[in-house]
């Protein structure tokens, strides 16, 4: 019986290098790029051992015939093709399984590098309001309540705003009229 060898790191990466980046990055959870894998070779490794053992069985297969030596030695064959798809399709299937595992490591990183970007005065000003609130991470009535308070404050100030703008213009209108029946 022959025995069973995979491509296991392609393009230089290994499981053991993702693992050991997971840790450094403080990220111990394994990727799903990585179940993945283990689930393909695992599938992989099965389907070789069956054609194996089939190729196994030829062996005590009797042949008594020029015919069935021929059936049997291409039998013999076809099996060993088969566990060379079997091979070449699990290490195509690495290829993938390394961008696939890229970019899962990409969107990791992404989120931790949102969760230590720099804060917003208004982002900052919600964080102060929760923790004098005391509901840190959660919305209370009481933040709702002064959050459609602070929107109502805004929308009456623009419109005092506006109405001053208009009677400042209409001021301006009127004794722009002024000047002229004076002026006549």
């Amino acid at each position: 019986m022959s025995t069973l060898s995979f491509n296991t790191s392609a393009g230089g990466y290994s499981s053991k290098s993702t693992i050991a980046i997971n840790r450094l990055s403080g990220q111990g959870a394994p990727l799903k790029a990585t179940k993945e894998k283990a689930q393909r070779r695992q599938k992989a490794e099965r389907q070789t051992a069956f054609l194996e053992k089939q190729k196994e069985n030829l062996k005590s297969l009797k042949c008594e015939s020029l015919d069935e030596i021929a059936h049997k030695l291409e039998m013999y064959h076809t099996y060993e093709d088969e566990i060379a798809a079997v091979k070449a399709s699990y290490n195509n299937e690495q290829m993938f399984h390394i961008l696939d595992e890229a970019l899962e490591q990409g969107e990791r990183n992404a989120k931790a590098a949102e969760k230590t970007r720099p804060k917003t005065p208004e982002e900052k000003k919600e964080e102060l309001i929760d923790e004098a609130l005391g509901t840190e991470g959660e919305r209370g009535i009481l933040s709702e309540i002064l959050d459609k308070a602070a929107e109502k404050t805004e929308e009456m100030a623009e419109k005092i705003r506006e109405e001053a703008m208009e009677q400042v213009k209409e001021a301006a209108e009127l004794q722009m009229e002024n000047a002229n029946k004076k002026g006549i």
